[in-house]
């Protein structure tokens, strides 16, 4: 994930290009590592993510929604105070470094103009936010705060003076002559990619690879010419967004030859990397959130599978009650032939169309009547046994099918339905149930995902079994179309409307798909029908419903459907 200097000065470009003059309206916080701030200008509003994020740390104006915490946290409500309603002056890069700065005019509580910047540095696990006074380059706030025992180069606190980031002594590409740049290099040593990463200042490897692949086995002027040809096109902005999906995704200012795999080209840096990080950050802290949950549930499926083979055991052994049936009429039969004592009876069969003779043991210590009656007891035994492990195994496979359904729900889970799988699970009596909640605070309703389709038809899906159930039975219109992949755990999709266009039907069945175990698989069958066809049967657990007067559609999910239907 090439976010380098190179990348940071497309970036700064972009935004300075598409922002600078606007005015910072809202200020939100949604993470531990990330802010949005929603500016107005040229017309439009326009949301920039800055995050720290260890992994995924990057700025770009993002088209995603965020879901912001009730009560905003320290560093964002500092941000307001200083910032909200002021205009962005400009965006800049320091040198070629991953370090963009953000300088705002505002106002003080005085009414007098306050500049200050935010400043970003996007440096993977040790990116940062901050908040710095530009008249004394006084730290006011950090989104992390970095003490002198973590890091003896700097300490970024409230009230410290900010400090670049140690130097790592390279050369800025963009005001390096072509010819030193090749005299610097040592063609003796080879490796020649690993010799321009550690030279040239905010390269990456993989742009490093491509320069050194463009001038492969060349002299001199075949690397200054490979630099300087990158650095022209660089220095007119000259810039081709591409995103390469292979066997490792990656993004880019352009192309790069060097890369494998397919090639996705965008019109704009945030509009590429947003498409290439969305839901990247969201799914790593629901992982983090609910890597219990999915250990959990995978164990009960465990124990239930461990049941089932009991069960499938234990219904096989019964599949010989009819023997014990037949034996015990065959010594009532022949009671007169029978002695006690006896430790066998060999008798006619007469259920054999042969008429075969057939051997029966028999307890010596019985009667005739007695050996008899403890052969029907047997059967007796056995054939109740069927009927409930018969049974049982209906529930086990039922209790199977809805932990696979709960595990693809916490799988596909946004950070908001977590909470509500773990409410469920605790509802059922899988989980502990919370200490009682105060009596007057009203429970949040479900909140199942907008989306509008093309000709403007309103979707809505369910993420996880209480939405679904709110969704199919309290939320929908009785002539509305409900949605559902045929024999696949998956969400519930309305529709609404009871006669919608091929195109909203095809669209919404996708939605389905994609929010189905069968999510990567093409030709996904999608039953529909209008939602008075639906019911929950008595005693059902949440999310499960019998339906009819279907039809079935077959698609394959989208991703990029998903993402375009979506209510921003």
């Amino acid at each position: 994930m090439a976010f380098d200097g190179i990348v940071t000065r497309a970036m700064a470009r972009e935004l300075d290009h598409t922002l600078s003059t606007g005015r910072l309206s809202k200020i939100y916080q949604p993470t531990d590592t990330e802010i949005v701030l929603t500016f107005r200008s040229q017309g439009k509003n326009h949301a920039l993510l800055l995050s720290a994020h260890p992994s995924y740390a990057r700025v770009h104006i993002t088209d995603d929604t965020y879901q912001n915490p009730q009560n905003p946290p320290m560093f964002c409500m500092l941000l307001r105070k200083h910032l909200a309603g002021g205009f962005l002056e400009k965006v800049e890069q320091f040198e070629n470094e991953r370090i963009i700065q953000l300088t705002f005019i505002s106002k003080d509580e005085l009414g007098d103009k306050t500049s200050k910047r935010i400043i970003m540095e996007v440096m993977g696990k040790h990116s940062n936010i901050m908040l710095v006074d530009n008249e004394t380059d006084m730290i006011i706030d950090s989104i992390k705060h970095i003490s002198a025992s973590v890091n003896r180069h700097r300490t970024i606190l409230p009230g410290q003076t900010y400090k670049l980031p140690p130097s790592q002594e390279k050369l800025n590409p963009f005001t390096l002559d072509p010819a030193d740049f090749a005299r610097k290099l040592d063609f003796n040593s080879g490796r020649m990619h690993k010799q321009i990463l550690n030279l040239l200042q905010g390269v990456s490897p993989a742009l490093a690879g491509e320069l050194a692949e463009q001038a492969y086995m060349g002299d001199k002027e075949a690397y200054a010419a490979a630099f300087s040809a990158f650095i022209d096109k660089m220095k007119q902005d000259s810039y081709e967004p591409t995103y390469f999906k292979g066997k490792k995704e990656d993004f880019y200012v352009m192309d790069l030859s060097s890369i494998e795999g397919t090639r996705e080209h965008y019109d704009t840096m945030s509009s590429l990397i947003d498409a290439f990080y969305s839901g990247k950050a969201e799914r790593d802290r629901v992982k983090q959130q609910a890597g219990d949950l999915i250990r959990f549930l995978k164990n009960e499926r465990e124990k239930n599978i461990r049941k089932l083979t009991i069960h499938e055991n234990t219904l096989k052994k019964s599949e010989e009650a009819d023997t014990y049936q037949r034996n015990g009429e065959l010594l009532t039969a022949h009671m007169h032939q029978i002695k006690q004592g006896d430790t066998e009876a060999v008798v006619t069969d007469y259920y054999d169309p042969d008429q075969s003779q057939v051997s029966i043991k028999l307890n010596p210590n019985k009667t005739p009547s007695e050996n008899a009656q403890s052969y029907f007891k047997q059967y007796n035994k056995l054939k109740k046994s069927r009927t409930m492990v018969e049974q049982e195994l209906e529930k086990t496979n039922a209790e199977i099918d809805y932990l696979d359904q709960l595990v693809q729900q916490v799988e596909g889970a946004r950070e908001q339905d977590v909470e509500e799988i773990r409410e469920e699970l605790r509802e059922q009596g899988y989980l502990k149930a919370k200490t009682q909640q105060k009596k007057n605070k009203k429970p949040n309703l479900p909140t199942p995902e907008s989306y509008t389709a093309t000709d403007g038809t309103a979707i809505l899906v369910g993420h996880n079994n209480k939405q679904n159930e709110y969704l199919t039975m309290k939320l929908a219109h009785k002539q509305d179309t409900w949605l559902h992949t045929k024999d696949i755990p998956g969400s519930h999709v309305i529709i609404r409307s009871s006669k919608p266009s091929e195109e909203t039907l095809e669209e919404a069945a996708k939605l389905a798909a994609w929010f189905s175990k069968s999510r990567l698989s093409s030709s996904v069958p999608v039953d529909y029908t209008l939602i008075r066809h639906v019911k929950k049967p008595n005693g059902a657990k949440p999310g499960f419903v019998t339906y009819d007067q279907q039809k079935t559609l077959y698609v394959t999910p989208e991703e990029s459907l998903v993402k375009k239907l979506a209510v921003k």
